[in-house]
This record gives structure tokens, sequence and C-alpha cells, in this order.
């Protein structure tokens, strides 16, 4: 039996394995395990506490608007003029898509230019174009593959192929977090999960208190939204005197445990669970809000989600996905007129809420923000095919050259960056890759890529692998 202050617990396999013929092989392991726990120095640990960046940071918060499906870039910030000229024309194009492609297919959308910057942006997006002078368009993202499943990968948690921790736990990681009360990382999508599921923001094997915390913004009640939030039947002293019991026995077994790095987590997630009983449930309830204020969001999901991002950065989470296009995506391989139109529809005004909000609290300068997908979307109609396109409306994937925007946080402001080809097939001015987007995303939070790394399985890991550069043209 194995003794902690006097009282006896079972002998696990582990220890009897330990104490026998396994023993000395036992102690080698366990020296290579420390190592590993130890990779990381001193935030291994569990704790959310916020760390010291590298080097003094221009943002202390992220929200990512991801707009699911992959937006086209040339119907919303990448105006393309030869498309109207070769309107209805083959287009010679050497380029991989995943399925065929016929003609030029102009945009159905007015652009016009705004704010002293002289942005051009389609009339999709009159909100965040009163913003034009806030924005570094860049205009030459670039990704790997012409799917969904690798490319949300690729952009969220920087592997196309391998379960690897995503951006937001790298972040919260590398910097904890400003408010203890609240999760650090939070993942908004209505109505169930994305493709790929939680991996879009998952900690693989960072430790568990980094993964993301996910919502479901489609509903509506805070009780809801964060399940468990209030216990249905005991007071809160009642509940306080329960956790502390629970909290040492759960000390106790931590330490015959020798302080395992999961089961902390465990705990951790539990202890945050308790402290969230009050804080969580005023930073989701959007009714606190004054009418004239939510009324500005819109009385929608997409409205609730960005009122509730605000509100999250507000009282300090470090970073907020939330995501556009669940169920019913960008992915326009059909009706891209109407589709866009609807899509847009549905986040514009929130948006142009939300960046005016951060402005006239003050935290935009240290929030940044992005929007954008997985991959932007041909300038070549997508013809009829097996996968069910049935006419010649919309476009098909296009990871050779795709746009993102970003606002806020130390980026370069009422700027555009790069540039597409003439038809916006691929990026050829200044191309970016999604590697060179998280590098400089880092940088601008304090963060080294380089050096925020996590040793596991006998190697050192990193959001961004073996690649990226941080952009310097994109700061301030």
């Amino acid at each position: 039996m194995t003794h902690v202050n006097n009282h006896p617990l079972p002998i696990t396999r582990r220890e009897a394995l330990a104490r026998t013929g396994m023993g000395l092989g036992w102690l080698g392991a366990a020296s290579l395990l420390q190592q590993e726990t130890a990779s990381a120095g001193s935030v291994v640990a569990t704790s959310m506490a916020p760390r010291p960046p590298h080097f003094p940071a221009r943002a202390r918060a992220v929200i990512h608007i991801f707009a699911n499906g992959g937006p086209s870039h040339l119907d919303t910030f990448d105006r393309k003029v030869a498309l109207e000229q070769y309107a209805g024309r083959e287009i010679p194009n050497k380029l991989a898509t995943e399925r065929r492609t016929g003609a030029a297919l102009p945009s159905p959308f007015a652009f016009s230019r705004h704010g002293e910057s002289g942005l051009e942006v389609s009339d999709l997006f009159p909100h965040v174009a009163r913003h034009a002078d806030r924005l570094l368009v860049v205009r030459s993202m670039h990704a790997d593959v012409p799917n969904h499943e690798p490319s949300l990968m690729l952009m969220n948690c920087g592997d196309a192929r391998l379960v690897r921790p995503s951006a937001g736990a790298w972040v919260t990681y590398g910097l904890g977090t400003e408010n203890q009360n609240l999760p650090g990382f939070v993942a908004m999508c209505p109505g169930g999960y994305p493709i790929k599921d939680t991996e879009n923001w998952r900690n693989a094997f960072l430790p568990g208190a980094f993964q993301g915390t996910y919502i479901d913004t489609k509903k509506t009640r805070v009780e809801d939204l964060v399940e468990y939030v209030r216990h249905p039947a005991l007071d809160r002293d009642t509940q306080r005197r329960q956790f502390d019991l629970t909290a040492a026995l759960d000390r106790r077994h931590l330490e015959a445990r020798q302080h395992d790095p999961q089961l902390e987590a465990r705990l951790a997630s539990m202890e945050l669970a308790w402290r969230m009983q009050s804080e969580a449930t005023e930073a989701f309830d959007v009714s606190r809000e004054p009418k004239h204020v939510r009324d500005r969001y819109g009385d929608d999901v997409q409205g609730r989600q960005m009122l509730i991002a605000r509100r999250l950065v507000e009282r300090g989470v470090r970073y907020v996905q939330l995501w556009h296009g669940q169920g019913q995506p960008w992915d326009s391989h059909e009706h891209i007129e109407k589709n866009h139109r609807r899509l847009a529809g549905e986040c514009d005004r929130a948006i142009g809420a939300l960046l005016d909000d951060l402005v006239g609290l003050g935290l935009l300068d240290t929030t940044l923000v992005l929007w954008g997908g997985e991959f932007g979307r041909t300038p070549t109609v997508e013809l009829p095919n097996d996968s069910g396109v049935k006419e010649p409306s919309g476009r098909d994937h296009n990871h050779h050259g795709f746009t993102v925007w970003m606002a806020g946080g130390g980026v370069k402001a009422g700027t555009v960056y790069g540039a597409t080809d003439e038809l916006g097939f691929k990026a050829v001015e200044k191309p970016v890759h999604v590697h060179d987007l998280q590098a400089t995303m880092l940088h601008l939070l304090g963060l080294d890529h380089t050096k925020l790394t996590y040793r596991h399985s006998g190697r050192d890991f990193r959001l961004t692998d073996v690649h990226g550069r941080v952009i310097t043209d994109w700061l301030a």
C-alpha cells in the first residue's frame, strides 16, 4: 500500500511494475518523461496566469472571425476588372483545381473605393467598408491544397494532416490569460461543430487547460450557452463547501500520482468551472447591454456572437474565435450571387459594430481582429458535375490565391498588401503562406514563433512547424 498523509491508497499497476523487475527500466523512462514535461520551462504547468511575452507586444488579444467554407476574394476585397473583359471566355490555366472549371465569371457585385486609403470593397460589405482606413487587406494569401479539411487544419493548427494544437491553444500556452474566471480561449460556432469538429480548437499534446471552450451561440439563454453554469438545486455556500472538499481530495489524488499533467489539467478545468459561475453568467449575457447597442449589432446569431466576442476581450479573454457559415457555408459552388449576398448580410453589420465598439472603448489598438476563410475561389465558373453542381453559377475552391484582412493589434492600417494575378487565380506579388500569417500574428502578440515550442515525442513542435516568417511590412 502507498501512504499519503497517513492514509493508505491502493497500489497502482504502474507502481507495481516499478517495484518489480522493470524498476530500473522505469527509472529511465521516468527520467525521460520528466525531461519532456519540463521542456517548456516554467510555463509547462496548466496555470492560465498571465505570462510575459518574449518581447513588448502590440496586441494582447485576438478575435478571429472564421468565414467557414472559403469566401470568394474576387467578390469581396479583390476586384478584377479583367474578369469583365474575359466574361464567358475560356481562360488558359495550368493551375490545379479540385474540379474542372469553365469560362471566366465576372463578379456580380459592384465595387467602390472607401476612405482616404481608397480601398476597393464590394457592395457586400458596406459596414466593414466604413473602416477601410483601419484595415490591412492581404490579397496574396495561399495555402497548400484545394480541400476544406486540410485547409481548415492548416489555418487553425498549422498542419494540414496531423493533429496539432490550434492557434488559440498556442497563444494561451504562451501568454496565459488576464481573467482567471473565464476561459482563456473561446470558440463560438452556432448550431454544432464545423468540418473537422473540435480539432479546429483543440490542445492536442499541449496541456488540456489550453483547449478552446466551445460555445453554441445559436442558443440564447446563458444557462444553455454555458452548460451547467448554475447548479439547479444547491446555493453558492453549499457549493463552495462541496467544492473545497472535492478539491482537497483531488489534491491528495494528484500528489500520489506525481502531479500528472493530464490530471492537473482536468482539475484546473473543474476549478475554472467553479469560478465561471458568476463571471460567465455576466459575460455571455448580452441582454445586459443597452438596447441601442444590441440594435447596432443585430438581433441574430452573428450579432450576438460579435457582441459576446467584444464582451470577452473587454474582460481579459485572450483568444476568441467565432465561426460564420456553419450549416450554410461560404462554399458557393452554385448561385454565388444569392449565397454570398445572404452570408455577407448575416455578418457585415455586426462586424462593423464590433469594430466601432473596439475603437470607442480604446480596445482596437490592443486587439487583433482577423477575418477570412481557409482559401478563396476560382475566377472561372464551376461546371455541372457529379458533386451536385447542376448549373454554372458559382466558383470552385482555390488555394493558390485568396484574401484575409486584419484590423487593430499593431497592424499597418489602410494598407493593401500583395496581389493575385490579373484574373485572381494565383498570388503573384508578395505571396503570403498561412504559416507567415501565423508567425506575424504571434509576433504582434509579443511571441517569437521559433521559440514558442513544446517538446513532444522527442522533438520540438511549434504552430508554424519549421516554416513561417514575420512580415514586417504589416507592422505599424
